[in-house]
């Protein structure tokens, strides 16, 4: 995949993490905990939807970064404006300034694009790509197994900083407790 040559060492962001989830020390692993710890309810954390975004902003050039979903029943990630609200419930759509793909109830894929598109890849994927071009507007969606582009969005006006953006989703009592983690991306030819 071409995609992968912009590959950029991305690290979640603990200052906008939500109260719930628990980030390594490495910073390159988040899921729930069910459990709300107390910390300073800061102008860029998260207080309601369980988020993260990563600590690298990004406001021009291609970047590309990879996730691994496995083992997990719900997750939402792609990328998000410096600007959105991270304050109460938040909409994942590109008039809130988030651009995701998401998984529900184990099996269903879907890119919160307006309107919503189901997606049907042929194997659920273990391991997601996100590729943005900011210039031109791009954000697209990869399987990183199969290299198949999921879905891509375009047309997209970028004019302030992007960022990584995750959510491990609830821990859904133990059901969905495996971490999103980004992963080291492996160049191939």
């Amino acid at each position: 995949m071409v995609a992968q040559q912009f590959a950029v060492d991305v690290t979640l962001d603990p200052d906008t993490a939500h109260p719930d989830l628990i980030l390594s020390d490495d910073g390159k692993q988040v899921y729930d905990s069910d459990v709300k710890k107390k910390l300073p309810d800061n102008p860029e954390r998260f207080n309601y939807t369980v988020s993260v975004l990563g600590k690298q902003g990004f406001i021009k050039g291609k970047f590309y970064f990879e996730v691994q979903v496995k083992g997990k029943t719900a997750w939402s990630l792609g990328v998000a404006k410096e600007s959105i609200k991270r304050k109460g419930e938040i909409t994942l759509s590109p008039k809130k300034r988030f651009w995701t793909m998401r998984l529900r109830n184990g099996d269903e894929h879907v890119v919160n694009d307006s309107p919503t598109v189901r997606l049907s890849p042929k194997s659920p994927p273990e391991k997601i790509g996100v590729f943005v071009d900011y210039e031109e507007g791009l954000v697209f969606f990869y399987d990183v197994d199969t290299a198949d582009l999921l879905y891509s969005f375009t047309g997209c006006s970028f004019t302030e900083k992007l960022y990584p953006y995750f959510s491990p989703c609830l821990n859904d009592k133990g059901k969905n407790s495996a971490p999103l983690i980004i992963s080291p991306v492996n160049l191939r030819d």
